[in-house]
């Protein structure tokens, strides 16, 4: 295996840092090639320092002065603004992405990887949950290989290797409930930031651990889905796996049922993503066998955790209601992380917001921009100052 040339769009986000420990565990197989953060100028002037990329990219314009100075002396070329990720992403400087960016901006630099013919690996879910219908076609178009990095997709995306000639009857999502698994609405009602960022399974950033919160993660997982693995919304169902070893299923038409298990660790689907179709010895903690263990299997409360339900139809859907989901639920996110709204007024801003916006059957990608754009506003004037 040669020496993959390594951008890491997103560098100080969760996903971000364990790549570059992968990195740096394997220094024979990778080097970073780009970093990019978007306001978290000291990790990534520290990052920069320890990997010496050829590029690093704030985006922050204001905080250029900042990383330029830092860097001063060494072979790093900087650069500031959002303009300049989408300008670094074209570049033929790399031969993989992470695409690690949290939320919508992670679209346009992942898009434009996938138009240069870019291997990626694709953490950001809100790339194809917005414009997977785009994405995934230029991808076919111009040979690019998107490899998921979710662990719920890697899981997928694994145990399909060697099945290219059997359809799928169904793909299984593994949901592991979150911190409020069981609970009721009288008790999400008094949810505050703190208790809903405590994931008992995975340690993972503050958005996608409160997506994992309400359920809007395993939502916006089936929507990513749907456009990963060319699927029908029936094909696609969701079970809750409290215990996370398990990280998805496929069942083929023979019935046969196919899972990917492993310790909750996103360096190992991380790892696997870069090293495709090699597998690289590592140090991760193994699940062991020689001790009592369940595992458990059951339904979703679709009832108390009704992002869930919101995201099933925007999936069936489709069109540009995806699209307004997503902006929807980064508006409340932000919000409650602000505690400006309750937990569950993150449900009610997501569904008034979907009921608003227009419908479109058949978006353009300047259709989705201006999606994005107004249920973000609508989504915002709902929020009481």
């Amino acid at each position: 295996m040669q020496q993959k040339r390594i951008a890491i769009f997103g560098s100080t986000g969760s996903i971000g840092k364990q790549t570059l420990e992968v990195i740096a565990a394997h220094p024979e197989l990778f080097v970073a090639e780009i970093l990019t953060a978007h306001s978290n100028e000291s990790l990534l002037i520290e990052q920069a320092l320890q990997f010496v990329p050829n590029i690093v990219v704030i985006g922050e314009i204001g905080k250029y002065a900042i990383v330029k100075k830092a860097l001063e002396g060494k072979p790093i070329k900087v650069f500031a603004g959002e303009e300049a990720l989408e300008q670094v992403a074209a570049m033929d400087c790399y031969d993989f992405m992470m695409a690690g960016i949290v939320g919508f901006a992670g679209l346009t630099p992942t898009l434009t990887a996938v138009e240069n013919g870019k291997a990626v690996g694709l953490a950001n879910k809100e790339t194809l949950v917005v414009a997977g219908d785009i994405v995934m076609r230029i991808a076919k178009e111009k040979g690019a290989a998107i490899i998921p990095v979710d662990s719920e997709h890697s899981a997928i995306f694994q145990c399909l290797v060697g099945e290219n000639n059997n359809p799928i009857e169904k793909i299984i999502l593994t949901a592991s409930g979150g911190p409020f698994l069981g609970k009721k609405s009288n008790f999400l009602a008094n949810v505050k930031r703190d208790h809903a960022l405590q994931h008992p399974n995975w340690a993972m950033g503050a958005k996608i651990s409160i997506d994992s919160s309400t359920l809007m993660n395993k939502g916006l997982e089936m929507i990513e889905a749907k456009w990963l693995f060319n699927l029908e919304p029936h094909q696609i169902k969701v079970v809750v796996h409290a215990q996370s070893i398990i990280h998805s299923m496929v069942q083929f038409e023979d019935g046969s049922i196919k899972a990917q298990m492993g310790l909750p660790d996103m360096k190992l689907p991380i790892q696997y993503a870069m090293a495709f179709p090699q597998r690289l010895k590592n140090e991760f903690p193994r699940y062991h066998f020689d001790k009592p263990n369940t595992l458990t299997f059951d339904e979703p409360d679709i009832k108390t955790f009704r992002n869930l339900h919101l995201a099933t139809e925007a999936l069936h859907k489709g069109g540009n209601a995806p699209c307004v989901l997503n902006a929807a639920n980064e508006i409340a996110v932000y919000a409650f992380l602000k505690n400006r709204i309750g937990f569950l007024d993150m449900t009610d801003l997501i569904e008034r917001t979907l009921e608003r916006i227009e419908f479109i059957s058949n978006p353009t990608l300047n259709d989705y921009f201006e999606t994005d754009g107004e249920a973000r506003s609508y989504a915002a004037s709902l929020i009481q100052l």
